[in-house]
């Protein structure tokens, strides 16, 4: 069970919101580059995310470049998910293979601020605010056993190949 605060944004959240371009020269120094994660679009996201806190976004979240920094510093400042009603595809695919679950649902009745619990297994948010529950499409196996090693590459360390 996952639980945290939500962070609301809107529709077409591109990889330069996430990770503005103008920071490509801190690639090599991802710390640094965190500090900087979603300033774009809230200036102040990064000084008030906090360990487990949810991304809830509109439709398109992380369209643009396939640069895999965008959910690497989303992970690294402690995002447990992102729940938004459309992710561009190579985002999503970037996501899980760094170990940072994208959950596909309808956002609209979540507010910023919103205290959340996610199942991962069951597909459920539990908006703890304003008592909504919300479903997702449950999460294929592999991509909750790669979720469960932290990604791709602490999975294939461990298991060498795929399996289910």
């Amino acid at each position: 069970m996952l639980t945290g605060r939500a962070f609301k944004f809107g529709d077409n959240i591109s990889t330069d919101h996430i990770t503005p371009g103008r920071l490509a020269h801190l690639r090599s120094n991802l710390p640094e580059l965190a500090k900087h994660v979603m300033e774009d679009a809230d200036p102040t996201f990064a000084s008030r995310v906090t360990l487990g806190d949810f991304i809830v976004a509109g439709a398109n979240f992380g369209l643009g470049s396939s640069r895999e920094h965008a959910p690497l510093v989303i992970n690294m400042v402690g995002v447990s998910a992102i729940l938004a009603k459309s992710v561009a595809r190579i985002f999503f695919r970037n996501a899980i293979n760094l170990g940072l679950p994208v959950l596909i649902c309808d956002t609209d009745k979540i507010n910023d601020g919103d205290k959340l619990e996610v199942d991962l297994i069951a597909g459920t948010v539990n908006d703890i605010t304003n008592g909504n529950r919300l479903t997702f499409s449950q999460i294929p196996e592999v991509m909750l056993c790669i979720l469960g090693e932290g990604g791709l590459i602490p999975y294939i360390k461990k298991y060498g190949d795929f399996r289910l």
